[in-house]
């Protein structure tokens, strides 16, 4: 008599080392591709905000040039949705990190839209499309160059190995891992099924790294131990900026289905990109883009910004985040999710300077990236890697808890609306990782 288990044990050692070579190989391509995204944005952007204004004598920081900008960026993400082949991909309102798979030829629009809204200034991250755009090559390339591994471990293998990417270390991959590994492979040891993944990972995070990408870590001042006050108040920040967070969670699919009322991207693309460039010029550049330089402004000028001010900024960059992913752009919300929570953090730290600002900003990113990722192991790796000490990391698992008793019963930040062109592969077969040989 066989049991549960039996044929779904966990890949044998050989076929781990077999199939580490292309884990390796998608998680350097993923990172490639992801530094690539960001390089060509960063040329763009550039050039908007930076080249065009210095040759036309005009000062880029002026609330009429971040009007215009953003306006017509939504205008040209709008024509590229409406337009272009692929109409850029999943509307990223409506699915995850991990959405269906696209087929090649919807990705040079995702790649488009994904690079006019980082370079346009929209309020959202690159971790949606450029998952997507990293799953649509590692798929069709592995499935014609080792086509008996299983197209659903590719999925994975490239998740993980972008997310790596993404935030510079493995370990935020394996945090995430622990709740999605068990689709593609059942029975064996949890180490035995993150194995691939962290491979991949781990390849994606050195090459980001080789190439000096930015990450969350955030230089302040030093903290060494834990005072009995600082669980208290860490405990406080991340459960307001929870409950802050989901305000912003429950109007969101509310905006999503009121601008879809215009039906034609182009108009309502438009629409939001009117909206945000109304949003930069009252809370000016450091409330644009997806927040990862303008966090680090934030907090190392701190002292030029009253409380009021930073209240200010709190209340538009999360406005924006909402108009930004519900108006159409392509984008994650992750990203502008931890600067919303890294302001409130210095919000607190002003308001109350016992606060170390260290417990402050940590807890505000936990709380605030729970509420919008619902994903207690990811905002539990942020906010300790943006407070870059690993001292914090005990007292954020106290202070994570009454925070996730109130976003855990509430919906995710997600518009749930079939999409009109999804451009999708058909789904991946989720069989084990056999023996490849």
């Amino acid at each position: 008599m066989t049991t549960p288990d039996e044929g779904n044990s966990a890949p044998s050692v050989r076929t781990q080392v077999v199939l580490a070579v292309p884990a390796v190989l998608a998680g350097v391509l993923s990172a490639l591709i992801l530094y690539g995204l960001d390089e060509l944005a960063g040329l763009l952007d550039h050039g908007i905000w930076s080249v065009l204004p210095t040759n036309l004598g005009v000062d880029p920081n002026s609330g009429w040039w971040i009007f215009g900008v953003l306006s017509l960026t939504g205008l040209a993400v709008g024509l590229v949705l409406w337009l272009v082949p692929g109409h850029g991909g999943h509307d990223s309102a409506t699915v995850e990190l991990l959405a269906p798979t696209l087929r090649l030829q919807a990705l040079p629009s995702v790649v488009l839209v994904t690079v006019l809204a980082l370079a346009g200034g929209v309020s959202l991250g690159p971790e949606n499309p450029i998952i997507a755009i990293n799953i649509g090559v590692l798929v069709a390339l592995v499935g014609k160059i080792w086509p008996k591994v299983p197209s659903q471990l590719v999925v994975m293998v490239t998740l993980s190995g972008t997310i790596g990417a993404l935030f510079g270390t493995p370990v935020a991959a394996a945090l995430v891992f622990t709740g999605l590994v068990g689709s593609y492979a059942a029975g064996g040891a949890l180490w035995d099924r993150l194995f691939l993944p962290l491979v991949a990972a781990g390849a994606g995070a050195i090459t980001m790294l080789m190439l000096a990408h930015p990450t969350f870590v955030i230089v302040m001042p030093a903290y060494t131990a834990i005072a009995p006050l600082d669980l208290f108040s860490a405990a406080v920040i991340a459960a307001l900026t929870a409950a802050f967070g989901l305000v912003a969670v429950f109007i969101f699919p509310h905006v999503h289905r009121w601008l879809r009322l215009l039906r034609n991207p182009v108009l309502y693309v438009t629409l939001g990109g009117v909206l945000l460039g109304v949003l930069g010029a009252v809370g000016g550049p450091i409330t644009m883009f997806k927040g990862l330089s303008q966090m680090n402004q934030l907090v190392t000028d701190r002292s030029d910004y009253g409380n009021d001010q930073i209240l200010l900024i709190v209340v538009v960059k999360t406005v924006a985040l909402v108009i930004a992913a519900a108006a159409g752009f392509r984008g994650g919300r992750i990203f502008p999710s931890v600067f919303i929570g890294v302001a409130i953090g210095v919000l607190a730290n002003g308001l109350l300077p016992s606060i170390p600002l260290t417990v402050a900003v940590s807890a505000g990113v936990v709380g605030m990236v729970l509420a919008v990722a619902r994903d207690g192991w990811l905002a539990l790796f942020i906010g300790a890697a943006v407070a870059g000490n690993i001292v914090v990391l005990p007292l954020l698992c106290i202070a994570i808890l009454p925070a996730w008793l109130i976003v855990s019963k509430a919906p995710p930040m997600i518009a749930h609306v079939p999409e009109p062109n999804p451009e999708t592969q058909p789904e991946p077969k989720t069989e084990p990782a056999g023996d490849t040989s």
